[in-house]
């Protein structure tokens, strides 16, 4: 007997019980005339922090940057200035290949009272777009994830930690595709490092990657968000953006300047009163409110150890699409119906000097 593909819904998949509110794969039982799909909150992660770029040969694509280089000089009668000429940076952004493959055998299909064809392929458009938000993030944080292959390599930058590899002394990026955000020890006017207005060099070799006020998960302290504006700002970028995780968002919530300081999207500035009124519209693409003019954006992707500040005027980082996301029909076997779900595309942060990540160390 041939036996099925791992993965199909076949008829053979285990229903659910509703009397002791069990999960299942399938329903059969005629008992309600719709189903009850669950919540989700999208971050729109690609517009808040990413260029998007297209490339129609190769894989992997190099960016250009020009950098400050010139300067006016005083010249005397008849003299004339000294020849100066352009300096740039590149960064090469690496394309990778994901896909999701759907298959429902054909008696799964006449027996279910649902089409479960649609089911099965909005689901799995689902994922595609949880994966791109966990990508994006953890990409953005330096977290570290095996599957993604994103995170600081340890050759580079030290000790590794619970929350993925230390990130404190960051100067190479040879070795992590996903680039990251200004670490100490870089030279000025060298690299991703350049001189700007009056900043010392000192303030410019500042790390991005700094600790935390509190060393505990999900504390935040308003000095971690005004000390991540002053790094921001001696680049010559405003900060406006915070991205924090859940924990986070609740310790802003104990904090009164919090709820005084606070205004929701498009609306005005107002004083909750103690009752947290003001923040019971909590947009459904994270945005909770500002914070000294600052937009906050919460993300249960983001872990309760650190958080980040951003300018998103400027994307901190490169969305190159090679190929769009594809749907396209599957033949996995004799009475099977697939589908196949594609796309290729590669992430890097290319402006360092654009954000800060915050980490709760102990």
């Amino acid at each position: 007997m041939v036996t099925t593909q791992e993965g199909l819904l076949t008829s053979n998949n285990t229903g659910s019980y509703a009397a002791t509110g069990g999960t299942g794969d399938r329903v059969l039982i005629d008992y309600k005339d719709a189903l009850v799909d669950y919540r989700t909150t999208d971050i729109p992660a690609v517009s808040l922090f990413c260029e998007r770029m297209t490339t129609d040969t190769g894989g992997d694509i190099d960016i250009t940057f020009g950098l400050p280089s010139m300067n006016m000089e005083q010249i005397d009668e008849g003299s004339t200035p000294k020849y100066q000429h352009t300096k740039m940076r590149s960064e090469r952004v690496s394309v990778n290949e994901w896909g999701i493959a759907v298959g429902v055998t054909r008696r799964m299909i006449e027996d279910s009272r649902f089409n479960e064809v649609e089911l099965a392929l909005n689901e799995a458009r689902r994922a595609v777009d949880r994966h791109l938000e966990k990508h994006i993030v953890y990409a953005l944080l330096g977290l570290y994830d095996s599957g993604l292959g994103t995170g600081l390599s340890a050759a580079n930058i030290g000790v590794a930690s619970a929350e993925g590899p230390a990130t404190s002394s960051i100067t190479d990026f040879s070795a992590n595709i996903y680039g990251g955000f200004i670490g100490s020890g870089g030279a000025v006017d060298t690299g991703r490092l350049y001189n700007y207005a009056l900043t010392s060099d000192t303030q410019l070799q500042k790390s991005h990657y700094v600790a935390a006020a509190s060393g505990v998960a999900g504390k935040l302290r308003l000095a971690d968000i005004t000390n991540a504006i002053e790094l921001i700002g001696n680049m010559g970028y405003n900060a406006d953006t915070v991205f924090i995780s859940p924990a986070h968002y609740r310790s802003l919530l104990d904090l009164a300047d919090f709820t005084i300081a606070a205004d929701l999207a498009g609306g005005t500035p107002r004083n909750s009163g103690g009752n947290l009124g003001g923040f019971q519209d909590t947009s459904i693409n994270g945005l909770v409110g500002q914070l000294y003019g600052l937009n906050v954006y919460t993300s249960a992707w983001i872990p309760a150890a650190r958080f980040g500040v951003f300018d998103s005027k400027v994307k901190q980082m490169a969305y190159v699409e090679r190929r769009p996301l594809t749907v396209e029909e599957a033949n996995p076997g004799f009475g099977i119906v697939g589908s196949y779900m594609s796309m290729r595309y590669g992430l890097k942060v290319i402006r360092p000097e654009t954000g800060v990540v915050v980490i709760n160390t102990a």
